[in-house]
């Protein structure tokens, strides 16, 4: 922490940049020196505050150039820099202090906030227990309906079934009695041709027969 006389000066000049307390040492040391500090005074600070750091010395130079003489303007203007840098730096340091204090009271504050827990009145309890009912009836509806789809699936899937099967044994069934047709119809024949030889060898017996007795009876007619 910055001691007391500090932070006053710090304090009473953070208006103008440090102003106040050096202003008022300034005015002395004008006044000291034989220049009119009600003229050079406001001059001379505002130098300081605007003016790089490496050219407010030779600025101050040529302001009391023409009150102070050779040998002492070079000390006199290094003292009055000097001490113009030594406000800033109080200034500062007080200025990052009182950031830092800031910081730790948010904090301090922040840390004593209790947060309370949402008192739930009972109608909203009533309420939500209300939209949980209606929401589980609309899941168990749901459920069931998915049971009825799925038990209509599996009926229809029965039947398709079913059907396939019972096309496939129609099928096949059908593919039987053809083969049994045609072996009947085979068998049929096999024996209408046996018999028609039958017939056929017997015809051709008569003929030779016949022809052999024509034969016999012309031989004896001779």
């Amino acid at each position: 922490m910055a001691a007391p006389s500090e932070v006053d000066a710090a304090s009473s000049g953070e208006g103008d940049g440090g102003g106040s307390g050096f202003g008022s040492w300034l005015d002395e040391r004008l006044e000291a020196l034989g220049v009119d500090r009600a003229v050079y005074g406001a001059y001379i600070l505002g130098v300081l505050q605007e003016e790089e750091e490496e050219e407010k010395l030779d600025a101050l130079q040529g302001i009391l150039s023409a009150f102070l003489e050779e040998d002492s303007l070079l000390n006199i203007c290094k003292e009055i820099v000097e001490r113009w840098s030594e406000t800033q730096s109080v200034v500062t340091k007080v200025k990052k202090e009182d950031e830092v204090q800031a910081i730790a009271t948010l904090i301090e504050k922040q840390a004593q906030i209790v947060v309370k827990p949402r008192m739930v009145s009972e109608e909203e309890k009533q309420r939500k227990a209300a939209l949980l009912a209606q929401y589980a009836d609309v899941t168990d509806e749901e459920d069931e309906a998915d049971e009825k789809d799925d038990s209509g699936a599996t009926t229809v899937n029965t039947d398709k079934s079913l059907f396939r099967n019972t096309n496939v044994e129609d099928v096949l069934n059908a593919r039987k009695l053809e083969r049994d047709s045609l072996r009947d119809e085979s068998q049929r024949k096999k024996e209408q041709d046996k018999l028609q030889r039958e017939r056929d060898k017997l015809a051709k017996q008569e003929r030779k027969e016949k022809e052999k007795k024509r034969t016999q009876r012309g031989e004896r007619k001779r």
